[in-house]
């Protein structure tokens, strides 16, 4: 049995007024930016986060270094060559979550972020993001390192906007699983087209900066793609693109070409 509706018999409104109003509303809510995007690892960090966060957990028995090091040998392999099994991988580098408390694990982490990420962010990587700091350019960094990892960095590079992938927490303890879609590949783009239209911005001009042919499809929907230390594909896409190359790694200002 179907309920019959209050309006029925009456001619139907397709633009109600207060729906003008509303949609006036959210247009003069959005804010139009210059926006530079940064990935992480190899671009403003030297090394990889995800795999010196692990080298940090075996070095302080929460992992097992012995079992896992051909896993990570496996997977490093698979990501350079393109064929990455995504969901494999968060199942391995989320596990040790899962196995220690909150409070344990942001102690290791505050350690981690002194004696492992501190020294290897290059002065240039931060010269880089000062330069469009000061430019009054929106910052952010997409990384597929998981958030718990990547957040405290982003913070100690002074970068306010982290796009990254989420591990599950039910309120005691991480769970292994991913929340929502992983940071990776075309991930990445949904990820900023979910922020950009939570926070009602529109780039106008985008920066991005990037080491890995994982990140072509960031690269390719930027304005300014720029490679940053690229692997062996991404350089010869970035040749054939005319893309300008950046190599930032130790103390040497950055240079373009």
């Amino acid at each position: 049995m179907f309920h019959k509706s209050a309006d029925a018999g009456k001619p139907p409104q397709l633009f109600r007024p207060r729906d003008f109003f509303n949609l006036r509303a959210r247009l003069l809510r959005i804010a139009t930016m210059k926006l530079a995007l940064f990935d992480l690892d190899h671009t403003l960090l030297d090394g990889d986060s995800d795999d010196l966060w692990y080298q940090f957990l075996i070095e302080h028995g929460a992992a097992d270094g012995e079992h896992a090091s051909a896993q990570r040998a496996q997977f490093l392999a698979d990501y350079h060559a393109g064929r990455l099994n995504v969901a494999a991988f968060y199942e391995f580098a989320l596990k040790p979550l899962t196995q220690h408390a909150m409070p344990e694990l942001l102690a290791w982490r505050r350690q981690f972020l002194d004696e492992y990420v501190r020294p290897r962010i290059p002065a240039t990587a931060r010269a880089l993001l000062a330069g469009h700091r000061n430019s009054g350019h929106t910052l952010a960094i997409v990384t597929a390192t998981h958030r718990f990892v990547a957040e405290p960095i982003a913070a100690e590079l002074e970068v306010p906007n982290l796009l990254a992938t989420t591990p599950e927490y039910d309120g005691r303890r991480f769970t292994g699983r991913v929340l929502g879609t992983p940071c990776f590949r075309e991930g990445k783009l949904q990820h900023l087209h979910a922020w950009l239209q939570r926070e009602n911005l529109v780039p106008v001009e985008t920066w991005c900066y990037s080491d890995s042919h994982n990140d072509l499809p960031l690269l390719e929907n930027a304005s300014h793609p720029v490679a940053v230390n690229p692997d062996p594909q991404l350089a010869q896409y970035a040749a054939q693109r005319r893309w300008p190359v950046m190599h930032i790694r130790g103390d040497a200002a950055p240079a373009a070409r």
